[in-house]
C-alpha cells in the first residue's frame, strides 16, 4: 500500500514553514520555494534544520500528572483523563509518531540535498558548513529517533521486543510506506551511528579560537584559518547541536536501552555508565558538579546574566531565554494570581528524607508526624510549596489547609490544590502575576542538564560495578550520590554508607534521588516504565484541619494495565499499514 498524500504532507511540513501561504493544501505558487532552490540559497537549506529545532518536544511536558508525583486541578487535562482509562491507541497524549517522523523526513530530505548546497563562496568555509550541518542533521535525527523509541517501542503480540520503523532515507511520493517495525536493537544501532557522525563533525562546544591560534582537529583538515573556523564553528552557533549534546543524547539512550523494560537488548549497563561518564568527564568529573545546579530554575542572577547563547554551568543544552511569566501564571497558588495546576502528591513529599539523610520511615531520621516539614531535606522547601511556606514577591505564607481562609486551601475552588501542595520548582518567586502590577522575568527551559548525566551514571554504575565500583572511571555511584546529597545540604552520610554495602539498597536510594532531583522535569513517567516499577500507586494528599494532618489515601487513582509499560503505535497507522505490528494489549 502506498500513500502519496502522506508523503506529500511530510514534504510540505518542511516547505510551508518558509512560504507565506494561507492554505497548507493550496499554497500560493509565487511564494512556495522549489526544493532545488536549496542548491543556491543556503539560508533556505538551513531553514529545514531550523524547523526541526523548533519541533523538539518540550522538556516540561507535565506527564507527572499521570504518575504518583502529581495531579492537576485542570479537569480537561489529557494526562488526568489518561490515568483513569482514557489512554488508547487512538487517544495518546504522549504520541511522538507524527512529530518525530515528520522531523526525520525533513532531516532526510536535507541530507539528500546537502552535497549540492552552495554554502559559501569561500571553499574552506563551504566545506566546514557542510560538515557542521551534516553533523547537526544526524544528531537531530538521533534525538527524534530516541523519542520514537521511548514512546512507541514495546513487546508485540508475538513476544518480540520491537522498535519503530527505520526512516534512514527520504520517502518520496512513490515510496512504499508500508514498512515493518525494526527490532529495538536495530533502532538503537541507528541512533548510535547517527551520533558517531554528529560527534565526528561537530565541536564539543561552539567557541571562537584566537586569531593566531591553531584550528583544532579534526577541522584543520578543512582550513588552517582561525577566521574561517570561527565563522562556522564559533560562538555564533551556540545552542545548535554540538558534540557534547550528542554525547548527552547517547547517555540518555543507553540508560533507556539497558533498563529492565528492555531486557534482552544489546545495550549493557556498562555501556550506559561509560556514555554518561563521557559527559561527566567533560564537566570535570564529580568535582565539576555545579554547586547550584539543583536550583537552576531560580538562580536569578545567573539566569538574568545569560548572553550570547551561553549556558549556565549546570546546562548542557537549553532553549531560548525569554522574559515571561507563563509558568508562574499556570502554577502559582491562587493568592499569587496563579492557576495552581501542578499539585505535588504526599507520595513525593514522603520521598524527601530527613535532614540527616534517613528516610522518614526510619526512626533514626527523627521525623515528626505532628511537624512534618521540619528537619527535612532542604530540597523539599525548594521544590514544593507546603502549608505555611512563605512565597512570592512578598514572602506571603501559603495556607493549603482545608480550613484556610484563602483560595489556596485544599479544594477551595477549581484552581486550588487537590493534594495540599503546590509546585515551586520551575518557578521564580520574584515574578509578580498581580494584574495591577504584573512583572515578567527571564526564563529558559533546559533540554539536557548535567545532573541528569550524573544520575544516569550512578544508576548504571551501581548495576554493573556495585555501589563503590568505578570501572575505568575515577568515581563510583557512591561518589556521585554523596556529592548530590552534599550539594542539597545533607551532610550526614551514615545512611548512604549503609546503602553502599548492598547494591539493591543502593538502587533504591539512587532511584529516590533521581525522583527528587528531577521532579517536575518530565522524567518520572518514563522512569517508572523503564524500571517496570509500580505504575498504579494512587496519588495521595493531606487534609490539614485545626492544625491536624489527616492523610488522603487516594486523591486520584492510577488505572494502568500491565501492557501500558509501553506506549502504542497510533491506531490510524496500524489500520493503514498492515506490516506495522501493534504493541501487545493496544
Amino acid at each position: 500500500m502506498k500513500h502519496k498524500i502522506a508523503s506529500l504532507l511530510l514534504a510540505l511540513g518542511a516547505l510551508t514553514c518558509f512560504s507565506a501561504c494561507d492554505d497548507l493544501f493550496d499554497p500560493a505558487k509565487e511564494n512556495l520555494k522549489d526544493l532545488n532552490q536549496m542548491d543556491e540559497d543556503s539560508r533556505f537549506a538551513q531553514g529545514f534544520l531550523l524547523h526541526v529545532y523548533r519541533s523538539i518536544p518540550s522538556y516540561y511536558d507535565n506527564s507527572e500528572y499521570a504518575t504518583d508525583d502529581a495531579v492537576t486541578n485542570d479537569k480537561d487535562n489529557a494526562f488526568r483523563k489518561m490515568t483513569t482509562g482514557a489512554w488508547t491507541s487512538s487517544n495518546d497524549p504522549l504520541s511522538q509518531w507524527v512529530n518525530s517522523l515528520n522531523s526525520i523526513q525533513n532531516l532526510n530530505l536535507f541530507l539528500e540535498k546537502v552535497d549540492d548546497v552552495h554554502w559559501a563562496d569561500d571553499p574552506e568555509a563551504a566545506e566546514l558548513f557542510k560538515a557542521r550541518t551534516i553533523g547537526e542533521a544526524r544528531g537531530l535525527r538521533a534525538l527524534y529517533m530516541y523519542y520514537l523509541v521511548r514512546n512507541h517501542s514495546g513487546i508485540t503480540a508475538d513476544g518480540q521486543l520491537s522498535g519503530v520503523i527505520l526512516l534512514d532515507h527520504y520517502l518520496k511520493t512513490n515510496s512504499d510506506f508500508n514498512m515493518p517495525r525494526a527490532s529495538f536493537d536495530e533502532c538503537i544501532r541507528m541512533i548510535n551511528e547517527d551520533l558517531d557522525v554528529a560527534e565526528a563533525n561537530l565541536p564539543m562546544e561552539y567557541e571562537n579560537i584566537p586569531a593566531d591560534g591553531p584550528v583544532p582537529a579534526p577541522f584543520d583538515k578543512y582550513t588552517s584559518n582561525p577566521g574561517v573556523y570561527n565563522r562556522v564553528m564559533g560562538h555564533y552557533a551556540r545552542q545548535l547541536m554540538n558534540g557534547l549534546i550528542a554525547r548527552a543524547i547517547r547517555a540518555r539512550v543507553a540508560l533507556l536501552a539497558a533498563s529492565p523494560a528492555y531486557e534482552g537488548s544489546e545495550t549493557t549497563w556498562a555501556q550506559a555508565a561509560d556514555a554518561a561518564a563521557n559527559v561527566i568527564d567533560y564537566a570535570g568529573g564529580v568535582a565539576g558538579m555545579d554547586p547550584k545546579g539543583h536550583t537552576y530554575y531560580c538562580n536569578t542572577t545567573e539566569v538574568d546574566a545569560i548572553v550570547e547563547g551561553k549556558n549556565p554551568k549546570e546546562i548542557i543544552w537549553r532553549d531560548n531565554v525569554a522574559s515571561n511569566r507563563s509558568q508562574e501564571e499556570e502554577h502559582f497558588p491562587p493568592s499569587l494570581y496563579g492557576r495552581g495546576r501542578m499539585n505535588p502528591t504526599q507520595n513525593l513529599v514522603d520521598a524527601f528524607p530527613t535532614k540527616n539523610g534517613y528516610p522518614i520511615s526510619d526512626k533514626r531520621g527523627n521525623y515528626d508526624e505532628a511537624n512534618p516539614y521540619a528537619n527535612r531535606d532542604p530540597r523539599l522547601a525548594l521544590y514544593i510549596i507546603y502549608n505555611g511556606s512563605p512565597e512570592g514577591v512578598n514572602n506571603t505564607p501559603i495556607s493549603t489547609a482545608s480550613d484556610a481562609t484563602t483560595a489556596d486551601g485544599l479544594n477551595k475552588r477549581e484552581t486550588s490544590t487537590r493534594t495540599g501542595y503546590y509546585m515551586k520548582k520551575r518557578l521564580r518567586m520574584d515574578v509578580n502575576c498581580d494584574p495591577s502590577m504584573a512583572q515578567s522575568k527571564n526564563h529558559y527551559n533546559p533540554r539536557f542538564r548535567y545532573t541528569e548525566m550524573y544520575l544516569n551514571y550512578a544508576e548504571a554504575a551501581n548495576e554493573v560495578w556495585g555501589p563503590k565500583g568505578s570501572g575505568t572511571h575515577g568515581y563510583s555511584a557512591y561518589d556521585v550520590i554523596k556529592a548530590i546529597r552534599e550539594r542539597a545540604g545533607i551532610t550526614d552520610m551514615t545512611y548512604l554508607d549503609e546503602c553502599a554495602s548492598d547494591p539493591a539498597k543502593m538502587r533504591e536510594l539512587i532511584r529516590n534521588e533521581r525522583r527528587i532531583e528531577l521532579c517536575f522535569e518530565s522524567f518520572r513517567f518514563w522512569d517508572l516504565r523503564r524500571w517496570k516499577a509500580d505504575i498504579n500507586e494512587a496519588a495521595r494528599g493531606v487534609d490539614i484541619r485545626n492544625n491536624a494532618f489527616n492523610p488522603i489515601p487516594s486523591v486520584e487513582p492510577r488505572s494502568f494495565a500491565d501492557y501500558m509499560y509501553y506506549g502504542p503505535i497510533p491506531l490510524t497507522e496500524v489500520l493503514k499499514f498492515d506490516n506495522l505490528k501493534q504493541n501487545k494489549g493496544w
